[in-house]
């Protein structure tokens, strides 16, 4: 059984809404002594605190600025916590048409989404504890070659990379590295990001119902649960590795 979270610091960037709010919750409501969460937006980081109640702490960081990481690092030393668990979840999705797509639009998908979470993960690394657990929000985008998402499934694919590789870098230290991949997931990245409207969605919703073994999207708090398993104790033998969870769609 999964144990609690008990007495258990954790970081989630990306936090302010949906599958990192919805890990703040899940992680809140099984014991968590503390949980920080980031995001770019100072409205929406505090409506998420307020949510979230008095064991949240929002703090304002762009993960594609290594600046803004140094003070996220400063903000959690100076009130004397280190980490159990990193969820690197911040990041962002949006459409590129290959041939016509510009260095600006390339270095901004590539900043947050693999620079950022090499240097969250690098600048947060020395308040993790050992043998805590970091997780890394990847994408089954990233073994898909999904057309016109070129920049967004290579970036994803980085992101699985940097599993493995910090899986055996952090072996002395015993520090567990998982990747967690979802598949398409009902949060606002369908339509900030993304750029669809109702009516697409509910076309990509009835898509699923034909392609995928589950017949629907995933929900967000579905994806939430599969982060607490990898940062639990549960997980202790699981290491380096892509949890899949997307309903069966990538898998058969």
């Amino acid at each position: 059984m999964m144990t609690t979270f008990e007495q258990n610091t954790a970081l989630i960037t990306g936090g302010s809404s949906g599958i990192g709010l919805a890990t703040a919750h899940a992680l809140l409501a099984q014991g968590a002594r503390r949980v920080y969460i980031t995001g770019r937006d100072r409205t929406k980081l505090a409506a998420a605190r307020e949510q979230l109640g008095e064991r949240a702490i929002a703090v304002a960081c762009d993960s594609a600025d290594v600046a803004s990481l140094a003070a996220l690092h400063s903000e959690i030393a100076l009130r004397g916590d280190r980490l159990d668990i990193l969820f690197a979840n911040a990041g962002m999705a949006f459409h590129n048409a290959f041939g016509d797509t510009t260095p600006v639009t390339f270095d901004r998908l590539f900043d947050t989404n693999v620079k950022g979470v090499f240097f969250t993960v690098q600048t947060l690394l020395p308040l993790v504890s050992d043998g805590g657990s970091i997780i890394l929000n990847a994408s089954i985008a990233a073994n898909l070659g999904m057309p016109n998402l070129s920049l967004y499934n290579a970036s994803k694919a980085a992101v699985r990379s940097f599993a493995r590789s910090w899986a055996s870098d952090l072996k002395a230290r015993r520090i567990r590295v998982n990747a967690i991949s979802p598949g398409v997931t009902r949060t606002p990245i369908l339509e900030s990001g993304l750029g669809m409207n109702d009516a697409q969605i509910d076309g990509v919703e009835q898509f699923l119902g034909e392609a995928s073994p589950a017949g629907r999207m995933g929900e967000s708090n579905e994806i939430a649960a599969a982060v607490l398993f990898l940062a639990s104790t549960s997980a202790s033998y699981v290491n380096g590795t892509e949890l899949v969870v997307d309903g069966g769609h990538s898998q058969v």
